[in-house]
């Protein structure tokens, strides 16, 4: 069947794949291509789509791509750096300045198509340095944003052309935290473009069984299956589309599991029938040797994804399989994030995208049929293969494990002299309220406009509603310089003294960390939270608090769909004082701390 279809501009930002998958959802085929692509590509499709851009400024100087799409004859709307392009193009001016970070609410100036259906203020995402000052004949201003009462209005938040069909936001509809940006991307596709909604899931699997089918020919899958979400969907289809004895799945114990995975995951997939050459390896020793004495973030997750690979290879062997593709389970936000496409920042490097998952892929050695899908879609994917429903709807998992949920140290910091003065930035923020604050020395990773943060956690403590206290984080957030996350101490009272301890990756310390994951995930699905909360991390960080104990424990429980973005989940009350007295009676425990930060600023795992 010919879909109507829009191509997504893809101009390096972190989300603009996260569009296409936004049209995807309203049933219209969305395709990525490259701003320097000749204009021919843009041509089978009814509309375009800018995306945003890390590092590309529109200030100052000419963007370097393919403008000649400016000269179809077709509707074109921009997001972020994608609506300053517009804006400049057709007489406009952008200036570096005015930036913007979080939650804004949108007023809408008038009825348009673009918010058909919407309310005239709506809440919106911004993250941006340059901004439109100015627009060209014909343009009129569609919206202006406010960051907060009072506060002055951000004009051209969103502009338009119905004589040219030529459209910008300056926010970023494609992510969750827009509240209705699935109606305005929805409004431009259908409303605008004209585009008719017949792309499905359905749809979706037959090709893609197809597409196996003609890559693998007569050789064979082997797939590392670890039981989650995104590698049982994959198995299950290399199972539809293959021959028995053309797929082998190999799960492997890193060392890095929660308590009693592997058994767990071992069950499963004999329950699903995918189990004829079902494989299994302990390889805990492995990790663990790999990971020995790595402290860096990046360090530890490339180790994990080499080890993985040194693994298969030699069961590889072992099993006798040559003429064999590596099958991985994974999915776009793995790509993106680490950098995949030719101008997207890196954030982490995902253990499927290592240098020699990288070199296996150049050399046609994998095969990967979810890497254009996001989570939602894998699951919805799962759904039309009858995959049990515990299975795909469980939280998702990281590839590294508790590898990336158990920081480890030197013990010391190069810019250790910053702390105070962040500290002083914290307490001066918190004037005023209940609440007191303090940098930790440590560091997590984190997103900031589309760039890798690599910053300190904030602690803050006190007592008020949720409401109140994802306002307070918010504004330490957007106040304070040298920080990417904000985190509530559930200790009775607040720490004084704070000590980074040298740590490594032991099994000492990842058992007592699938305890205390244990504990957090047993108390969800008492409470029926499980599939509420979209994923609870449990992170451990070598930390020494007023002279007691050798490890913080976090927990993060988060709202998602995409993994993109993310918002911190309240857990009940009572939830959150089972969870307190049996951590802190834990040995070696310092103290415990509820992550209360969006993606962005931090991203969903702290490494």
């Amino acid at each position: 069947m010919q879909h109507d279809s829009i191509a997504v501009v893809d101009f390096g930002g972190q989300y603009a794949h996260l569009i296409a998958t936004k049209v995807r959802r309203q049933n219209v085929l969305a395709e990525i291509l490259q701003p320097e692509d000749p204009v021919e590509k843009f041509k089978p499709h009814k509309g375009i789509i800018l995306s945003g851009n890390p590092s590309l400024s529109s200030f100052g100087e000419d963007s370097d791509y393919n403008k000649e799409m400016f000269d179809l004859d077709v509707p074109i709307l921009g997001f972020c750096f994608g609506h300053q392009e517009i804006a400049k193009h057709y007489g406009g001016a952008v200036m570096n300045g005015k930036q913007e970070f979080g939650r804004a609410q949108l007023h809408i100036r008038r009825e348009h198509p673009l918010f058909k259906g919407l309310s005239r203020s709506e809440q919106v995402w911004m993250s941006h340095n340059d901004t439109v000052t100015a627009i060209g004949p014909d343009f009129e201003e569609l919206g202006y944003t406010l960051l907060g009462e009072g506060s002055e209005p951000h004009n051209f938040a969103a502009i338009g052309s119905d004589k040219h069909r030529r459209y910008g936001f300056q926010f970023h509809p494609e992510v969750d935290n827009t509240t209705h940006g699935d109606v305005m991307i929805r409004n431009f596709a259908i409303e605008i473009c004209g585009c008719r909604p017949t792309w499905e899931m359905a749809q979706y699997l037959e090709e893609e069984i197809e597409k196996i089918r003609e890559r693998v020919g007569d050789g064979s899958v082997f797939l590392l299956a670890s039981g989650g979400v995104d590698s049982t969907v994959a198995a299950k289809l290399f199972g539809e589309a293959l021959r028995p004895e053309q797929l082998h799945l190999l799960h492997v114990d890193n060392g890095l599991m929660r308590k009693d995975e592997s058994l767990q995951v071992m069950k499963a997939f004999k329950a699903m029938g995918i189990d004829s050459n079902l494989h299994f390896v302990d390889a805990s020793e492995d990790f663990l040797s790999a990971l020995n004495g790595l402290v860096e973030p990046e360090q530890k997750r490339k180790a994990i994804g080499d080890t993985f690979v040194k693994v298969f290879e030699r069961e590889a062997r072992r099993l006798g399989l040559s003429n064999h593709l590596l099958g991985q389970g994974t999915i776009y936000p793995d790509t993106i994030e680490t950098g995949g496409t030719k101008r997207a920042d890196t954030i982490k490097t995902h253990h499927n995208r290592v240098e020699i998952i990288e070199k296996m892929i150049a050399a046609g050695k994998v095969i990967e049929p979810l890497a254009e899908l996001y989570k939602v879609e894998v699951r919805e994917l799962g759904e039309e293969l009858n995959i049990p429903s515990e299975m795909i709807w469980r939280q998702p998992f990281p590839g590294p494990g508790l590898g990336v949920r158990l920081l480890c140290s030197s013990g010391e910091l190069e810019d250790s002299a910053s702390i105070p003065a962040i500290s002083d930035e914290v307490t001066k923020t918190l004037a005023g309220t209940n609440f007191c604050g303090a940098a930790l020395p440590v560091k997590s990773v984190g997103v900031k406009g589309d760039l890798r943060s690599y910053e300190h956690p904030v602690l803050i403590h006190g007592n008020t509603n949720w409401n109140k206290l994802d306002e307070i984080a918010g504004t330490v957030l957007k106040t304070v310089r040298g920080i990417n996350r904000c985190i509530w101490n559930l200790a009775p009272k607040m720490p004084q003294t704070f000590r980074p301890l040298a740590a490594s990756t032991t099994r000492e310390r990842l058992d007592l960390l699938r305890e205390a994951d244990h504990i957090v995930m047993q108390g969800l699905r008492r409470h029926g939270l499980e599939r509420d909360i979209w994923q609870c991390p449990t992170v451990l960080l070598p930390l020494e608090i007023d002279g007691q104990g050798e490890e913080l424990c976090i927990i993060r429980p988060i709202h998602s769909e995409r993994a993109m973005t993310a918002t911190a989940a309240e857990l009940p009350e009572q939830l959150i004082g089972e969870i307190r007295d049996a951590i802190l009676a834990l040995p070696k425990i310092s103290g415990l701390a509820y992550d209360i930060t969006s993606k962005p600023p931090g991203t969903i795992e702290w490494e």
